[in-house]
């Protein structure tokens, strides 16, 4: 070779070099540097330097650039192909990948180990087993199947594909399996929800060769939390200190440490984890903060938080969507208000996740307008935007608008989805808007892309229940396709107090306490509805049922907010240090019911076993009224505005007459959030018409 030529080739390297440093660095602008150089020394039609070119491109995002580089080559082979599928994947673009890749056979250049790896990789990102199917036959028919990073991409492809079962089978027939193969399956495991064989996974893995990594711990402890694993969870973490991992630096594994904690409610070891954590990211910050979220600590939440925005790291719209929800449902509103002054400021409020977690927040607070000014104002909108309007109407009981924005959804070429079709289906219950319901019931059963679940069905029998039209809703039970659940048997037990069918209400029940004989929840509206009957025995010997058993129903809850404070009282509370006065007001509303509305305590909502006084005393100490009392207690009782309550629960029969009651007699509108909808009582009236 000559001195010249040898020039020529270094010269050539060089630009090679350069340019792989700057794919490797995303360095855009010296990049196109290089291809200026590349054009002026004369290469380019070069080969080599035509693909680095690409890559360099589709790495810092240039996917126009690359294209062009692309379609100018007067010479393409697999690299070249394969560069510009990758980009197209990496820059979020699957459909893309998946189309040059069957453009590239077409064109009969071979595809390599990296082309297919890349492309099930774009199958599995897009949910497509079908497509995912075709490339592994393709891969089989090339040799390449048993290549590591191809059987890996088939694991992985199959696993998020919800085709576990292939998954299993292609790792089992894997000649070679690395670590990779092993992290893939047990990530694959834990994905499709079989945490238990994740587990077993992992233990077979420890027997071998194979040294876990910081991607196997994750998904192992992952695997834990969905089991509610401490045990297992802790030998894991205990095994890490003990063989030296660093896992104080390994964010992701200290992360899932702090997340297996929060699940299994050991938040003493989480927040330690979280303490020993050298370089804390916001993965561990919002595990810890929802953790105290979900335990009832709210203080120590929004502490957390407060100590997250001041550390510098950057707030993403995971956090604060989180946040908000947690605000939503324990119905925070000043909170919630902050945090949405806090998320306008930051990049992460922009998006779209945020918004609608923003407007949900203010739905469940009882706040409409705000929700729709911001559903307004917000610049793009996906079918879950619209979904949170939907559902909120319908919680208030504003089952028109709920069917009105759902069309108009429909106008602007939204598809629902299951969940939106939920959404004003339940709206339609609430609001009793049968015939409505009824045919969107028949567009959702028409629908090619959605099947209806057992949550829609049991909308139908609420619907249905609502009318009277019992037998009706149980052969609609009876006659799905689907295996009927404790939930829809108790909508059906739930219509069936409402209408008195006591017969129908026996046969129920007799079905629940097969399904699920350790409920309380069964027990106890069986034995209401026995109560409501006159039947007494029937009802006592279901609630000795109870005390038998040992079952606990889960403790009825209300919250206030006065003043920016929140108060929660429990039935039978005693312990907020206005008790007594709360406790004088509410016997003062009793009375002035009794005589200017005839008003009498439901008492057959309380004991039969206690005297008639002593039945209304301790329907007096129900969660709710005792808020209510304290709110009026605060506010005065003349004053006109808007009360608004929060319970954990279904309101009962009593407090709902009695609100009813206080609504009229008071300039006070009520606002009740139970935990099946909104109730706004106002001059005497409940926006329900008695059916919740």
């Amino acid at each position: 070779m000559g001195r010249s030529s040898f020039c020529v080739w270094s010269e050539r390297q060089r630009l090679a070099n350069l340019l792989r440093f700057c794919s490797k660095n995303r360095l855009r602008d010296q990049g196109v540097q290089v291809h200026a150089a590349v054009l002026a020394i004369g290469f380019g039609f070069d080969l080599m330097l035509n693909n680095d070119l690409i890559d360099m491109y589709a790495k810092c995002a240039e996917m126009g650039m690359a294209n062009d580089v692309f379609d100018r080559m007067p010479e393409r082979n697999v690299v070249s192909w394969t560069a510009l599928i990758f980009g197209y994947l990496q820059n979020g673009n699957a459909k893309a990948s998946l189309s040059l890749f069957y453009e590239m056979l077409y064109s009969s250049v071979r595809p390599n180990e990296f082309t297919f790896s890349t492309n099930f990789k774009a199958c599995g990102i897009l949910s497509n087993p079908e497509i995912g199917i075709q490339i592994h036959s393709m891969s089989v028919k090339c040799g390449f199947e048993s290549v590591p990073v191809v059987g890996n991409s088939i694991i992985d492809m199959y696993s998020k594909c919800g085709r576990i079962k292939e998954a299993a089978r292609m790792f089992n027939v894997l000649p070679v399996k690395g670590l990779i193969s092993w992290n893939t399956m047990i990530a694959g495991y834990t994905l499709s929800g079989l945490s238990e064989k994740a587990l077993a996974l992992f233990g077979r893995m420890q027997k071998g060769e194979e040294i876990p990594d910081e991607f196997t711990l994750t998904s192992t402890l992952k695997a834990c939390s969905h089991l509610d694993a401490i045990r297992e969870g802790s030998i894991i973490h205990s095994s890490l200190i003990i063989s030296g991992f660093p896992y104080t630096i390994k964010a992701a594994v200290a992360g899932s440490l702090i997340d297996l904690y929060v699940k299994c409610r050991k938040l003493h070891e989480a927040r330690r984890v979280f303490n020993q954590i050298e370089q804390k990211n916001v993965i561990s910050w919002s595990a810890l903060i929802l953790g105290y979220a979900q335990e009832g600590n709210l203080a120590e939440a929004i502490d957390l938080f407060r100590q997250l925005r001041d550390s510098g790291i950057e707030v993403d719209g995971f956090v604060l969507s989180s946040m908000m929800s947690v605000f939503a449902d324990f119905a925070l509103v000043e909170q919630g208000k902050q945090m949405h002054a806090y998320a306008v400021k930051v990049p992460s409020g922009l998006e779209i996740s945020v918004s609608n977690s923003i407007v949900d927040m203010y739905l469940k607070c009882g706040l409409l307008d705000e929700a729709e000014r911001l559903f307004n104002e917000t610049p793009a909108r996906n079918v879950v935007s619209w979904t949170v309007m939907i559902t909120g109407y319908g919680k208030h009981g504003l089952g028109k608008e709920a069917t009105q924005f759902f069309n108009k959804m429909l106008l602007e070429n939204i598809d629902p989805d299951g969940v939106t079709y939920l959404a004003v289906l339940s709206a339609c219950s609430h609001s009793g808007l049968i015939e409505q319901g009824e045919e969107y019931f028949s567009q959702l059963c028409h629908d090619k892309l959605i099947k209806p679940g057992i949550e829609h069905y049991a909308c139908m029998t609420d619907l249905l229940g609502r009318a009277g039209r019992l037998k009706e809703a149980k052969n609609l039970i009876e006659s799905m396709p689907l295996k009927p659940n404790e939930g829809i048997w108790q909508t059906l037990l739930g219509a069936c107090r409402v209408h008195g069918n006591l017969e129908m209400a026996r046969e129920v029940g007799e079905i629940l306490l097969r399904l699920h004989d350790n409920n309380a929840v069964n027990y106890v509206m069986i034995s209401n509805i026995y109560a409501e009957a006159g039947y007494w025995k029937e009802c006592e010997k279901v609630r000795e049922l109870v005390k038998v058993k040992g079952l606990k129903k889960e403790a009825g809850r209300s919250w206030v907010e006065i003043e920016k404070e929140i108060h929660y009282f429990y039935g039978g509370d005693n312990t907020h240090p206005q008790t007594e006065k709360i406790h004088e007001i509410l016997k003062e509303m009793e009375k002035r019911m009794k005589e200017e509305l005839g008003y009498a305590c439901g008492v057959k909502f309380a004991l039969k076993d206690v005297e008639e006084e002593s039945k209304e005393e301790s329907l007096r100490v129900h969660s709710e009224k005792l808020a209510i009392g304290l709110a009026l207690l605060c506010g005065g009782l003349d004053k006109p505005r808007v009360i608004r309550v929060f319970k954990n629960l279904r309101v009962c029969g009593d407090c709902h007459e009695f609100i009813k009651g206080l609504s009229r007699i008071l300039k006070v509108v009520f606002v009740v959030r139970d935990a099946n909808r909104f109730h706004h009582f106002r001059d005497g009236k409940c926006s329900c018409g008695d059916y919740w």
